[in-house]
């Protein structure tokens, strides 16, 4: 996964809340056995269903920041609800409260889930609804949301082992690769009885 740092960009206002991952990518959706593509299933119920939902409109297209209502990303435990985010191009998610699982998916996979209080993500919402071109930031470092031309700023909670994750960039893989030399070296004097996968040639 690649480091994130700063976002910055146009934010999409998707005002429901209780957005459950079977809505964010439909059940039928997860037949895929690949981890791309799922950006074409985001919130495809909806979007099939009404020509003016946020997502088919044009002014929020590009759009790197998706703003929610309360209780985004609840329900079963899929991966594929992040991938289909990320691969929609959204960095982050702003919203008061998020599913548990979700929110670690996300932090796992480099999509950011920015928890603020809910007058802050209610202001939010409707200033990007009132203007498709604000400018949104969500920073990392600082852990930070603002959107300046509204004068709105607010601190997000990041702990700071997942706040390392993201700036470095490391996923599950990335970590246990930053510890090669040691699982290299623990096993050279691994006994020969004990189990071992044979390395590739």
């Amino acid at each position: 996964m690649q480091p994130v740092r700063i976002i910055t960009g146009t934010a999409v206002p998707l005002d429901r809340s209780d957005v459950d991952t079977d809505q964010i990518i439909p059940a039928h959706w997860l037949k895929r056995v690949e981890r791309t593509g799922f950006g074409a299933g985001l919130f495809s119920t909806w979007r099939d269903a009404d020509p003016d939902f946020v997502l088919n409109r044009p002014e929020y297209a590009g759009a790197s920041i998706l703003v929610a209502g309360p209780n985004f990303g609840v329900g079963s435990s899929r991966e594929h609800a992040v991938w289909a985010l990320l691969d929609r191009g959204f960095q982050a998610v702003i919203s008061p409260r998020f599913g548990d699982i979700f929110r670690n998916n996300a932090t796992k996979t480099g999509l950011v889930p920015a928890v603020v209080e809910p007058g802050v993500g209610e202001a939010l919402l409707r200033a990007v609804e009132a203007d498709p071109r604000l400018e949104v930031t969500v920073d990392v470092e600082r852990r930070m949301v603002s959107a300046p031309a509204v004068g709105i700023e607010a601190s997000f909670p990041l702990d700071d082992f997942t706040r390392y994750r993201l700036l470095e960039g490391l996923d599950d893989i990335g970590l246990t690769l930053r510890h090669v030399e040691a699982l290299a070296a623990y096993e050279s004097r691994r006994q020969d009885w004990m189990p071992s996968i044979p390395t590739p040639r």
